[in-house]
């Protein structure tokens, strides 16, 4: 599982700057206006054989005359609580002042590890200026430059040796199974419904689930764990703070899955947030099913159905190849169908297909139709093979893999994927020279 790093400080400090870069993505606005990061970002990062996920907050300020101020720090708090590690920016150009104190005094309070990343040092009379940070009190302290990429593989390879090793608790080989999806969707009621009692608190308000639980399900020839979405928090907070909570919760259980049952409220659309969890899911090569939950208070006619699956794959393409199931908590209809398509996709995720008939299957494929001719060169594929890893990826190797594009890697994926089933499973590809 990997953990969560927060970026914090006050505004214009470089924290987009510095998330873009861990991230290699230019995702977050960077802006020389104060304040431009009001919403939050979070993408995935490697470095030295580790994944974690990095989340960039808004500006901490108190006294401020952005109409935001509070929803910003609330969110901030937020980042602060749920993060494993936290990366505290300041500016070396503008100095310490009382706001990085007033921060500092907060992170001290957290308990959490913190890493000090005194930013926009690119010359040596900045280097002397950045002692004055020593200061705020914390241990660890880096000097970077966010733009130009200075010192920041320093603070990586210290921020590395906080995180845990990748390597997944073998326990036992039973799957974990999350129950994931937006605030009051339903996700307590299907558990509820699977176990025949009233294991979770169900109300009408969203956020009623404080935490996430693992309950263990071995009935009707069933064995697998069932993760509730550690959802949000029982507080008074604007429905900004609320979707933003739910996501970084969603994260850690994701993480802790085998098989993301992504549920969502058939009355309500499959909005951007049902489809950042999706997403999420695929980005950590989780087996995926969707549930269309409280089915029983849709009008149906002929081609309901139809045109509802039809509108989330639109949701969700290229990956379309997702089971859909259409339940209803309430009346437990077709409850068990999830979970045994659950299980298939479970199955699929851990398929291990022999080289030798791999190779039989799409070598005569590629033969028919090999990869686009690039500047007059011809690429090659002369073998493939799958790779050991506990999700399905894919080693194609050739002469000139650089000229393989996108296009052609989505063309192997659909045909592996019609020669095999890997239904609800993300495909990873890679071409590798021989």
């Amino acid at each position: 599982m990997s953990s969560i790093v927060a970026i914090v400080g006050r505004p214009n400090v470089g924290k987009s700057t510095l998330f873009n870069r861990l991230i290699q993505k230019r995702e977050a606005i960077v802006d020389s206006v104060s304040g431009v990061t009001r919403d939050r970002h979070y993408g995935f990062s490697f470095w030295n054989g580790k994944n974690f996920t990095v989340i960039d907050t808004g500006g901490y300020m108190l006294g401020g005359e952005d109409n935001f101020e509070k929803e910003i720090n609330d969110q901030v708090m937020i980042a602060i609580d749920e993060s494993d590690i936290i990366i505290f920016a300041v500016d070396v150009d503008s100095g310490l002042n009382t706001m990085d104190q007033e921060i500092g005094r907060l992170l001290h309070k957290s308990n959490k590890q913190v890493i000090l990343a005194v930013n926009k040092v690119d010359n040596h009379k900045r280097q002397i200026d950045s002692n004055e940070f020593h200061s705020l009190g914390f241990e660890k302290s880096f000097n970077i430059s966010a733009i130009n990429g200075s010192g920041t593989g320093e603070l990586l390879d210290e921020l590395v040796t906080y995180l845990p090793n990748d390597s997944k608790n073998e326990e036992s080989d039973i799957p974990g199974f999350a129950v994931v999806g937006r605030p009051n969707a339903g996700k307590s009621s299907f558990i509820n419904a699977l176990l025949g009692n009233d294991r979770y608190v169900v109300t009408d308000i969203a956020g009623t689930t404080r935490d996430s639980i693992d309950t263990h399900f071995n009935r009707f020839g069933f064995d697998f764990k069932l993760i509730d979405t550690a959802g949000i928090r029982k507080k008074s907070k604007i429905n900004d703070d609320v979707e933003f909570y739910s996501v970084v919760r969603s994260i850690r259980t994701i993480e802790n899955a085998d098989v993301c049952l992504i549920l969502f409220d058939a009355t309500r659309s499959f909005d951007a947030q049902v489809k950042n969890i999706f997403w999420l899911s695929a980005r950590n090569n989780k087996g995926i099913v969707i549930l269309v939950n409280k089915w029983d208070l849709i009008d149906k006619k002929t081609n309901t159905i139809k045109l509802i699956e039809e509108g989330i794959r639109k949701e969700i393409e290229p990956f379309v190849d997702v089971p859909i199931v259409f339940i209803s908590s309430l009346t437990k209809q077709r409850i068990f169908k999830a979970i045994e398509t659950a299980m298939q996709v479970y199955k699929s995720r851990k398929k291990s297909i022999v080289t030798r008939k791999f190779n039989d299957v799409l070598l005569p494929i590629i033969q028919k139709t090999p990869p686009p001719a690039y500047k007059g060169k011809y690429v090659k594929i002369k073998f493939c093979t799958q790779l050991p890893s506990s999700y399905p990826q894919f080693a194609f190797f050739c002469n000139l893999p650089q000229y393989v594009k996108d296009p052609y890697k989505r063309f192997i994926e659909n045909k592996i994927r019609e020669n095999y089933d890997f239904c609800g499973v993300p495909i990873n590809i890679f071409f590798r020279k021989k």
